[in-house]
């Protein structure tokens, strides 16, 4: 599933693309096509993305909530696009560029009303400028849950998903299975600002890079696909070569160093 950092790069890049033009609107696979033709021509104001979840505003007053979970996708064309491939949810023509939506797990019209019902349920973004971590560190500081799990529940924060709350927690050396008021509140800032500082490089680079660049001997921008992240999915860590533990937690795979993370 897409982490935050790719919706926020999503919301950018659109609203650079599409904002400010009178849009065509089609759902060829029909399965949003009365919504489309609401929206059809219609202009749209702005984008804006909250953890993964992306917002669409139109002059109208609808908003289009998008949330990929895992199968949805984003294919970009100029404009006009080429015949549709595969079952296209929402196509977004604009006057140089065009989108098509496939597969996501919503793709919906709503009101301000729902939008807000929506965030209400949300935890702090960390790529967000008016996101609070002194509301995220409330919640953790008195959960007895274990901080790989609670860096997942998208109620505390919006955004984190498995590769960053692997690499952030080996980064400052904090084991998945700590609880979370066992941490203590310096160590939940650091954490916090790696995290925000780790959400932000992927937004640039549109991709996940938490692996220090001095360390690799390249740029960011140059990094092989085996060399951008730290311990998720390796065989060994890249400070001690002990062998990286792997097991389920919150549903997805943790990997953390059994010595740098003790």
């Amino acid at each position: 599933m897409p982490e935050g950092h790719t919706i926020h790069r999503l919301a950018r890049d659109h609203r650079r693309d599409f904002v400010g033009q009178n849009l065509q609107v089609s759902s060829l696979q029909g399965r949003f096509e009365v919504e489309a033709r609401k929206l059809n021509r219609d202009r749209l104001l702005d984008t804006d993305a909250w953890g993964k979840h992306l917002f669409y505003h139109w002059k109208s007053g609808h908003i289009v909530h998008v949330h990929l979970g895992l199968y949805g996708k984003f294919r970009k064309h100029k404009s006009p696009p080429p015949a549709p491939h595969g079952a296209v949810r929402m196509r977004v023509v604009g006057d140089r560029k065009a989108f098509d939506l496939i597969g996501p797990t919503r793709c919906e019209l709503i009101a301000e009303s729902d939008k807000q019902k929506l965030l209400d349920r949300l935890g702090e973004d960390p790529l967000r400028d008016d996101a609070d971590p002194e509301v995220v560190w409330n919640r953790i500081s008195r959960s007895r849950a274990p901080i790989g799990k609670l860096l997942l529940n998208q109620s505390i924060i919006a955004g984190v998903g498995n590769l960053f709350r692997a690499d952030a927690l080996f980064d400052q050396g904090i084991h998945p299975e700590r609880p979370g008021r066992k941490l203590s509140r310096e160590e939940f800032d650091a954490l916090w600002q790696r995290l925000c500082e780790f959400l932000a490089i992927g937004v640039r680079y549109n991709r996940i890079i938490t692996a220090d660049p001095e360390t690799i001997g390249r740029t960011r921008g140059r990094m092989r696909k085996g060399e951008r992240l730290l311990v998720y999915r390796k065989v060994t860590c890249p400070e001690c070569v002990s062998a990286i533990d792997r097991w389920e937690l919150g549903n997805r795979w943790m990997y953390a160093c059994p010595a740098c993370q003790s």
